[in-house]
């Protein structure tokens, strides 16, 4: 059955509500502040690694200002081809509302951070985080439908690996990284909303009538991720079970925050995969 106008626009009410859940709780509540703390703390801790730390620092700068303009411009192109005008222009008013409004939002809900209060003023949301999960979603919405669960999936793990890189250089907390991606979330399903709208009254220009993907396929997107994570982790949980079991004990805010990271990532991706199914 084809997503309706309304269906997409309470998905972007919903990741508007865990977007403000997720301030109130870091900001508020004492629990969740303090696993927010010790994560950063924990994700800061591989500094220690300069491999890591390397490879993380140019997932970030990839996602500067100026480089990120030439990455936009990749849907854009993609959706100008495919002759969808409709979905360049919400292209355009994902990336720019997206990275507008975590900028504004930075200003207002600006504090100090208990472990780094002069940096961590106005860190929230992750601007990086924000910018990476948007070109993920307008890059599902410029490809030809056969090809959306495959830019979901490889997108949402792009947009983790940004999401780790900006906590491993030190530069946000794991509820910043949250935040970005729920603000790349409500308004990309707000502009699918105003898509599938559109279609419906001017069914002509055929900006949502590709044919249906599958919802196998849609589903095998984040399947398939989710499945080479386990089988990964079951590698090094056989060959160092003691290793791994120590240190879980140990960072259990980092390993925790990061499976949030990858769980919100591939949650976010698929349903903006959903929304455009048809």
């Amino acid at each position: 059955m084809p997503i309706r106008p309304r269906t997409a626009l309470l998905g972007a009410g919903i990741s508007l509500a865990l977007l403000a859940l997720v301030w109130f709780a870091t900001a508020h509540v004492g629990f969740f502040r303090h696993a927010d703390d010790s994560g950063f703390v924990q994700f800061s801790n591989m500094h220690a690694h300069s491999v890591v730390v390397w490879l993380a620092r140019h997932f970030v700068r990839a996602f500067d200002p100026d480089p990120y303009v030439y990455l936009v411009l990749v849907p854009l192109v993609v959706a100008l081809l495919r002759r969808r005008p409709r979905v360049v222009l919400a292209i355009g008013a994902i990336v720019l509302g997206a990275n507008a409004t975590t900028e504004l939002l930075k200003h207002i809900v600006a504090s100090p951070r208990p472990v780094d209060p002069f940096f961590g003023f106005s860190s929230w949301p992750s601007g990086h985080s924000t910018a990476a999960m948007s070109l993920v979603l307008v890059s599902v919405l410029a490809v030809p439908a056969r090809l959306r669960p495959a830019a979901a999936a490889l997108g949402a793990c792009l947009a983790i690996a940004v999401g780790y890189s900006v906590l491993a250089t030190g530069l946000h907390y794991p509820s910043d990284v949250l935040g970005g991606y729920l603000v790349a979330a409500t308004w990309t399903l707000a502009a699918v909303a105003g898509l599938l709208a559109a279609e419906r009254r001017w069914p002509h220009d055929r900006t949502t009538s590709s044919p249906p993907v599958s919802l196998r396929a849609v589903l095998g997107a984040p399947g398939a991720v989710i499945g080479g994570a386990v089988v990964l982790g079951t590698i090094l949980a056989v060959s160092r079970p003691h290793d791994v079991i120590s240190y879980a004990r140990v960072h259990q805010a980092f390993v925790l925050e990061a499976a949030g990271i990858a769980a919100l990532s591939l949650a976010v991706s698929t349903a903006v995969l959903l929304s455009v199914r048809r």
